[in-house]
């Protein structure tokens, strides 16, 4: 059994850094998504991503920020609450040479409520939400990107959560487009399609 703070590694799977590996730590709630399900992802996203303006609100293991930039992310905002795991994440970004990446200290409902600098100028195009289990973080976290206006129209939602889509409740105008399954995590894409609540 690895202690607390000691270190794992997993591989990004495609892009300029395949096979690279990152470093994260151990540390509670973070599950970061397994290879398999970034792979089908990356998939469903492979004309969407180059270019893209990424927010990885609860970056954990930096995989799905690094592997949107390893595929030709513009930018990458990833958000970390943990000290030592965005530690690990601004090293990992060194030695990549990500240069695209932006990655913040602190807890998504607070730096995306004072948005800076690092906020793109029509929102973001990718948003991966793979937040902790059993505190209702997707909906809230989605909730407040609509009301700060951080989605671009037709913007695309990963989400990663213990719930099925229809537990989740989402606002209409969330549009679940393709789902997957690891184990008893239910994976989703979804689109941001404003025009369908009005």
């Amino acid at each position: 059994m690895s202690r607390p703070g000691s270190s794992n590694t997993l591989r990004i799977v495609g892009g300029r850094w395949r096979s690279r590996r990152l470093r994260f730590i151990d540390a509670d709630g973070l599950r970061p998504t397994p290879d398999r399900v970034r792979e089908t992802l990356f998939n469903w996203l492979q004309f969407e991503i180059p270019g893209a303006h990424c927010l990885d609100a609860f970056a954990g293991s930096g995989a799905l920020g690094f592997e949107a930039l390893s595929r030709g992310a513009a930018t990458a905002v990833m958000i970390e609450r943990e000290r030592l795991q965005h530690q690990a994440l601004l090293a990992a970004a060194a030695e990549l040479g990500a240069d695209g990446a932006r990655i913040l200290l602190g807890y998504a409902d607070s730096l995306l409520a004072k948005a800076g600098d690092w906020r793109p100028v029509a929102g973001f195009d990718v948003v991966f939400l793979d937040p902790p289990y059993n505190k209702g973080l997707v909906q809230k976290t989605v909730q407040q990107l609509l009301e700060l206006g951080l989605l671009r129209t037709e913007a695309l939602l990963y989400i990663e959560s213990e719930l099925d889509w229809e537990a989740l409740s989402l606002p209409v105008s969330i549009q679940q487009l393709k789902s997957t399954r690891a184990g008893s995590v239910n994976a989703f894409l979804a689109r941001y399609r404003p025009e369908v609540a009005e």
